[in-house]
């Protein structure tokens, strides 16, 4: 892991930082074999592509009612007590995310109004392979539902032994999600944007994935929305000397063991705070039990030195960073987190560390990655709503804006767009 001054940095390495060193490109060609195969021939490619990638011979793609029972009484109640209460937080907060109905008149016989549909079915798209991922259920189903989504599919990668993680399918169950499907990749995305024999079409593809599924869920746009593109994770943390060096050495790893290409960057101005912090991730990672896929992830990450705080905000707003702890003297917290202007979740205090908000705080941890926060917000309850706007106009309302309408329709060459204002009135 690099530590150095951010004005000694090379460009050339700063630039790979900035990037990711993003690689949707390189794999377009094979995702869009993917998705002609899946198009093309549904179920079966569906299945050939789980026995070559995932190494699994499956006779069915659905996951059956007993399975998801076999699956929870498999697991202690305490675990699952766990499980529900995090769902209890998440779905609290995305609760609170709808919005409200509205109803205003702005002009004297015209009333505005907006309503919200829900979308009619959605797709959450769960990774699996290196780890299961019970929590992205939660996170993805959970604000469908809140939402009103009338049926939400998952679609995960089922293990070497033709099963899908029992606590996966826990979550599956108190988040309420509709069927379940063994099935992960680029190959999911299209089964899900396409329909397949037992796969059906959705509206919109949520969820996060690697760089297939990322790319896959960005081509198939023409045949269902997306929520955004959400690769391998990352974290940037804004710390000075108030901040404890074994927190932050134990934030950084914790976003290492994600995956190879995760990456996480600690912005400072303390040379002396990144010097210890450098040294207890030495000490930290000797012990971790996912030491390969940390130490891969780390050769891209850094420990960057600055002039002062308003620096490690500049560079955090040009970053865009998935996940931002903001890890300074209290009595600066405010100040600057009112400067951010690009995080996907911000977690602040040495008592808000990132795995917080990945489980139970509530929040959901489906974001943007890659810089997309600038333009893309985390997934939450709207993603799922679509927003109809209403107008309630009398005699009296349509005559107080009849000589604006007309007027600027005329202006436009829309004649008869004037007229159908004008002949209520004759």
């Amino acid at each position: 892991m690099i530590c150095q001054k951010l004005s000694d940095f090379p460009k050339s390495e700063l630039q790979k930082l900035m990037s990711r060193g993003n690689q949707l490109s390189d794999v377009g060609p094979t995702v869009d074999a993917i998705l002609k195969n899946v198009l093309e021939n549904g179920d079966s490619a569906i299945l050939a592509y789980a026995a070559q990638f995932d190494k699994v011979n499956l006779s069915a793609l659905l996951v059956t009612q007993k399975e998801i029972d076999d699956a929870i009484s498999s697991l202690s109640p305490v675990l699952l007590s766990h499980l529900q209460k995090a769902a209890d937080n998440i779905r609290k907060f995305h609760e609170a995310q709808l919005p409200k109905e509205i109803w205003i008149e702005n002009t004297k016989g015209i009333l505005l109004g907006q309503k919200q549909v829900p979308l009619s079915r959605v797709g959450c798209y769960v990774p699996g392979g290196r780890a299961s991922y019970p929590s992205t259920v939660l996170m993805t189903a959970i604000p469908a539902k809140v939402a009103g989504v009338s049926e939400v599919i998952v679609c995960t990668p089922a293990r070497a032994d033709g099963t899908v993680h029992p606590l996966t399918l826990a979550a599956v169950k108190i988040a309420g999600v509709d069927k379940v499907f063994k099935t992960g990749g680029a190959q999911a995305i299209a089964a899900m944007a396409y329909g397949t024999q037992s796969i059906p079409k959705v509206d919109k593809i949520v969820g996060p994935g690697n760089v297939f599924v990322t790319v896959a869920k960005m081509k198939v746009r023409d045949f269902a929305e997306i929520d955004f593109p959400a690769g391998p994770s990352e974290v940037l943390i804004i710390a000075d000397d108030f901040a404890d060096p074994k927190m932050t050495a134990a934030d950084i790893l914790a976003q290492a063991e994600h995956d190879p290409n995760s990456i996480s960057v600690l912005v400072t101005p303390s040379e002396a705070f990144a010097k210890k912090v450098l040294l207890e991730l030495d000490s930290q990672k000797k012990a971790a039990k996912r030491r390969e896929i940390i130490d891969a992830a780390l050769l891209h990450s850094a420990i960057l030195t600055v002039e002062n705080l308003d620096d490690c905000v500049d560079f955090s707003n040009q970053f865009g960073p998935e996940h931002l702890q903001i890890m300074v003297d209290p009595k600066s917290e405010d100040k600057v987190l009112s400067k951010i202007k690009n995080a996907g979740s911000v977690f602040v205090g040495n008592y808000a560390p990132v795995p917080a908000g990945d489980y139970a705080s509530g929040t959901n941890h489906v974001l943007p990655t890659s810089g997309y926060v600038r333009l893309y917000s985390g997934l939450n309850t709207m993603h799922f709503l679509k927003l109809i706007t209403i107008q309630k106009i009398s005699k009296e309302g349509l005559s107080n804006i009849k000589d604006t309408v007309v007027a600027l329709a005329e202006e436009e060459g829309l004649f008869e767009h004037a007229e159908a204002i004008k002949k209520r009135f004759d």
